[in-house]
């Protein structure tokens, strides 16, 4: 529907600025006109005016009305003949819908003699609006550009990139390729055909809608020029001239007007460029029989690509490979379930299809039969890819991978299952026992995969790079080929050239929920590049363009940010904390917290050796938003310049103070006293106006520079020994067993653990750096900020906390608790009934969110993320 259609005509406004105008001026709103978009560089009478527009709240407005009232009110303000440059459109929109009408268009409007325009504009009754509109009905109707802020919000985006362009005087309309034509056809079946007076069931198959979308498209101002050889169909005007054949009789010609007084019609075709180019034209007359309906559905359980994408993916392969890759190239979808990733590919001659389930073959063989699915019933064929041999394959396609395979594209959406594993993070649904285990080719390229043979996908991909060498792989698949660990060794054998590629969100799959990416790549195996990094385009859910994203390849000689945070581990210090740890990517940060309990599961010990880096880790981890884009990001081991922006208080060198603060108060600090001794106070009771005296002065006393070193150590004491080597076991905890014996919390020998000389050494770097502070700290100002948001929450829970419930040791995790309480399940609520708390909260949260931003850069200045 577009936008609410409650909102008030000033909330529509400033929605409609902010998402599709954000990028012009578009606040100098005046007192005649309701909306007016501008060049934003341009200032005074010189300003390049893009739109001056007429909103309207709801739907129920004409929308060519609401153009004529901008017009008398232009008229009226005389603006016509003011200093100000006419902009380049009027127009008018709604919470649904858009108009935009050239100026040039309409100016002759303006030049009517003895008019009186000194007329309420809004009031459509009066004889002067009826008389505009009169005059200017048939150019609103033939020349206004139409879009639906739902179904039209792309191409609405490219209308503006493309025309709001300073000094432009032309409208540069979608133009039709050989590419995209079937799916505008498909467009076309949803917002014209309906509108059309023939009764398609009765026609059927004498009439069909494939001749009446070519008569359209063929046409120039709504004239088929001429009865081209095989075409029946012409577009004259408001109808259409069709030539038939009836029973007992000769050819006929028939009419056939729209029901809507051609509206929907004119509205569609109006924001197209008709007709195409002359070599587009041809292409289209002989590839016509190829236009179907879209008729394939998800079948129960399959992974269905959605058109949006599928549409895309074609726009890149078109991209990569020419506007003539379709006449080129063949394809071969070898994991086809319903065979939609095909739709909009046109010379079924040069495509293959197959997939595993008989089921799936039988339902497109039957569409082709109801000339539904625009394929080779002889090129469709049952094949199980991760078993059978390439003897099983058609004649036609094994000649191709034979003689031919560079001019193959492999075009595929392979299923994402992997093998069972103890945690699903990734929200897909639960993993099948060994749904990647047991096929033929898991056990053939087992040494080639590794780990990554976990995945199907994998398992397609290395096939295909072995059995069919020098193809064009394109594929939709994650992105953990390109970056995740476990694709180390595939990485190690898989070398293609990258040609081009884009990455949409996961969760706009059926059968997918979570919020990471789905890459579409495009791959040249004939081209053996090592896969180093890779550039691709971002498109968000309803498929307009973001911004390009830079995805890193990991090999064997990249460490981490948990390697890195595993060098302070300290088993012997006085613990006032648990870091809970998990993974090295965004997709884990709901496990990145503190805690005061230990489930030695992924957890450190923190002490007041680590707090800074253990702050650090936390920051890092949360100060950026997780993202379905950045979902599989990676954080890595850094740079040391992070030493030396320390906290010990100057005044350009605050990163780790900047953690500090930011772990102190982040909503994943929950430290809570119902567990033990909160060592996390920041503040002094005096502060807060406590009504009993804290059990610990930890944090308070380390920020103020008074917490001495303690727990030396001397060379050779076993407990030396055992610090060094806990760091260094992998991110396990262990524990002395009471004779200086090492041993695993999880009972596992140790013997993976680095040499112990080696600890020794990582022992010393540790024990020659000192991130206690001696004297206070100087925190920045945006830390200084949240320390006082914090307080004022701090001293609110002390006056108001009931006697019964009140706790001087609360932390800020029990303050939360204690306002916002829990739900019936246990789980925290998200508000108080308290609007004062919430007030308070909020502040803390917004504080928190400006320190984040400041602290972000730095992140990337010291190699925990690359750009």
């Amino acid at each position: 529907m577009g936008y609410d259609l409650k909102l008030v005509e000033e909330s529509l406004k400033l929605k409609v600025a902010k998402d599709f105008f954000s990028k012009f001026d578009a606040t100098d709103i005046t007192d005649n006109i309701d909306f007016m978009v501008a060049d934003s560089n341009a200032k005074g009478n010189k300003k390049e005016y893009y739109l001056w527009a007429e909103a309207k709240r709801g739907n129920k407005a004409d929308i060519y009305e609401s153009i004529v009232q901008l017009i008398l009110t232009i008229g009226k303000a005389e603006m016509k003949r003011s200093n100000l440059l006419p902009p380049h459109y009027f127009g008018a929109f709604d919470a649904e819908k858009i108009a935009f009408l050239p100026n040039y268009k309409i100016t002759s409007v303006f030049s009517q003699n003895d008019f009186n325009w000194n007329v309420t504009p809004s009031d459509h009754e009066t004889k002067e609006f009826k008389q505009i509109y009169e005059i200017a009905k048939d150019i609103l109707e033939k020349e206004s550009l139409i879009f639906y802020f739902d179904k039209n919000k792309a191409q609405l985006k490219e209308f503006i990139k493309n025309n709001f362009i300073r000094g432009n005087v032309n409208t540069y309309k979608i133009q039709i390729t050989k590419n995209n034509f079937k799916n505008v056809y498909y467009d076309w079946l949803e917002s014209v055909k309906p509108t059309i007076s023939i009764d398609w069931e009765n026609e059927k198959p004498e009439i069909l809608d494939t001749d009446f979308y070519i008569a359209d498209l063929l046409s120039r101002n709504n004239n088929t020029e001429e009865i081209r050889e095989n075409i029946r169909i012409l577009l004259k005007g408001d109808y259409y001239k069709v030539k038939v054949k009836r029973e007992k009789e000769k050819d006929l010609f028939s009419e056939f007007h729209f029901t809507d007084g051609q509206k929907a019609h004119l509205s569609f075709w109006n924001n197209y460029e008709r007709p195409p180019k002359e070599e587009v034209q041809d292409y289209i007359i002989y590839r016509r029989d190829e236009l179907v309906p879209q008729d394939i559905r998800e079948r129960k359980g399959a992974y269905f690509t959605p058109r949006i994408w599928v549409k895309k993916a074609q726009e890149y392969l078109a991209q990569a490979l020419g506007e003539n890759y379709q006449d080129e190239y063949y394809f071969w979808d070898c994991a086809a379930g319903s065979g939609n990733l095909l739709v909009g590919l046109n010379d079924k001659y040069r495509i293959f299809v197959s997939t595993l389930d008989k089921s799936d073959v039988d339902g497109m063989i039957d569409r082709i039969k109801d000339n539904k699915c625009d394929l080779l019933a002889s090129n469709v064929f049952q094949f199980d890819f991760l078993n059978d041999d390439f003897s099983k394959l058609p004649k036609e396609l094994s000649e191709i991978i034979k003689n031919e395979p560079q001019k193959l594209i492999i075009f595929i959406n392979p299923p994402y299952a992997e093998a069972a594993s103890a945690t699903q993070v990734t929200q897909t649904g639960d993993n099948k026992k060994l749904v990647a285990r047991g096929n033929k080719i898991s056990e053939v390229y087992k040494d080639f995969l590794g780990k990554a043979n976990n995945e199907i996908f994998a398992q397609f991909f290395i096939r295909i790079y072995k059995e069919i060498p020098n193809c064009i792989l394109a594929s939709f698949s994650t992105l953990k080929y390109v970056n995740s660990a476990n694709f180390i060794g595939f990485r190690e054998y898989f070398k293609a050239k990258f040609l081009k590629g884009f990455i949409c969100p996961a969760y706009t799959f059926d059968n997918v929920s979570g919020k990471f990416p789905i890459g579409f790549l495009i791959w040249n195996t004939f081209k053996k590049d090592k896969l180093k990094n890779i550039t691709v385009d971002v498109y968000d859910e309803d498929g307009d363009f973001i911004s390009q994203k830079k995805f890193y390849s990991e090999y064997k000689t990249n460490k981490k940010i948990n390697d890195w945070y595993s060098a302070f581990y300290d088993n012997n210090g006085k613990e006032i904390g648990v870091m809970n740890t998990r993974g090295n990517d965004f997709q884990n940060h709901n496990y990145i917290r503190i805690s005061s309990e230990n489930n030695f599961n992924h957890t450190n010990i923190i002490t007041e050796n680590n707090l800074i880096q253990s702050c650090m880790y936390l920051a890092i981890r949360h100060c950026i938003e997780a993202t379905w884009i950045n979902d599989r990001d990676q954080f890595l081991y850094p740079n040391d310049k992070w030493e030396e922006d320390n906290a010990k208080g100057t005044p350009s060198a605050n990163f780790q103070s900047d953690c500090l603060a930011f772990a102190l108060f982040h909503g994943q600090n929950r430290i809570s006293s119902s567990h033990g001794v909160n060592h996390w106070i920041p503040f002094s009771e005096n502060e807060v106006n406590s009504k009993k005296a804290f059990n610990s002065h930890f944090m308070k006393d380390f920020i103020d520079g008074k917490i001495s070193r303690h727990c030396e150590r001397e060379r050779g004491n076993p407990k030396i020994d055992y610090l060094a080597t806990a760091r260094l076991c992998r991110g396990q905890s262990p524990r002395n067993d009471g004779n200086n014996k090492i041993v695993r919390n999880d009972g596992k020998d140790n013997s993976h653990c680095e040499p112990l000389g080696e600890a020794i050494q990582n022992e010393n770097l540790f024990e020659n750096k000192n991130f206690i502070p001696t004297k206070p700290i100087e925190f920045s100002p945006e830390a200084k900020n949240v320390f006082d948001a914090g307080l004022e929450l701090w001293k609110y829970y002390h006056k108001n906390c009931i006697e019964k419930s009140y706790n001087a040791n609360a932390s800020l995790y029990d303050i939360k608790e204690y306002f916002q309480g829990r739900n019936e399940k246990g789980k925290m609520n998200n508000k108080s009934k308290d609007e004062e708390y919430n007030k308070l909260i909020k502040d803390l949260k917004d504080k928190m969110n400006i320190l984040a931003k400041k602290i972000e850069p730095k992140i990337y200045e010291y190699g925990f993320l690359r750009e």
